[in-house]
């Protein structure tokens, strides 16, 4: 037996429903705040301080790869057919 059902819900509602809090009105004021400063060009106000944070995470994990990547090509250079922990094949 199968059974569906199809709501038809607002995003307002289903945060009501999970006793979500409302933060639009937070999010409208710092959005405020923020292109405020951006067009009066106050003091202290830097755009790449504001990004810090994501790029700081988004930069490491793109070293990582990198490193990883390096890790593999060095490992398929050195020549080694066998896996490591197996004894050589034969060959007649």
């Amino acid at each position: 037996m199968k059974i569906s059902a199809d709501f038809d819900i607002s995003a307002e509602e289903v945060r009501k429903l999970f006793g979500l809090p409302d933060v639009e009105a937070f999010q409208r004021q710092m959005m405020d705040d923020i292109r405020e400063r951006m067009m009066t060009g106050a003091e202290g106000y830097d755009p790449i301080t504001l990004f810090q944070p994501y790029m700081a995470g988004t930069m490491a994990s793109w070293d990582m790869f990198q490193k990883m990547l390096s890790n593999v090509s060095t490992m398929s250079t050195k020549g080694d057919s066998e896996p490591k922990g197996t004894t050589p094949r034969r060959t007649k």
